[in-house]
């Protein structure tokens, strides 16, 4: 899949369309992604023990043809193309103005030590 976590991304079709998110997730078995943000649908919920009932919003996926990429450089909607480097790397290049396709680093999560 050519789409990570962590890329920005522009909605193509549907009811949100033209809209802009980060990718949360990614479901390459069914080609879709999560955008943060983007295709929003309310879900009823009864109280339960333990949990309040209420209308909630949640994020359902898109499919991957339904999205483009923002280039983090050119700052234009883009394809993803590849391109081997000397080393045997594979690396993620825009198709408008060539530059490898970075992405952001990722947050760490915080461990707990016990003493």
């Amino acid at each position: 899949m050519k789409y990570k976590i962590g890329d920005q991304v522009q909605v193509t079709a549907g009811k949100d369309k033209g809209k802009t998110g980060e990718i949360t997730r990614v479901f390459p078995q069914v080609a879709k992604v999560h955008v943060k943000g983007v295709n929003l649908y309310k879900r009823h919920l009864k109280s339960r023990e333990g949990v309040e009932g209420g209308i909630f919003s949640l994020e359902r996926p898109l499919p991957v043809a339904n999205v483009t990429l923002i280039c983090p450089t050119c700052k234009k909607t883009t394809r993803i193309g590849f391109q081997f480097q000397k080393s045997g790397t594979k690396i993620r290049i825009c198709k408008k103005c060539s530059a490898q396709i970075i992405l952001p680093k990722k947050a760490t999560k915080k461990t707990k030590t016990h003493k």
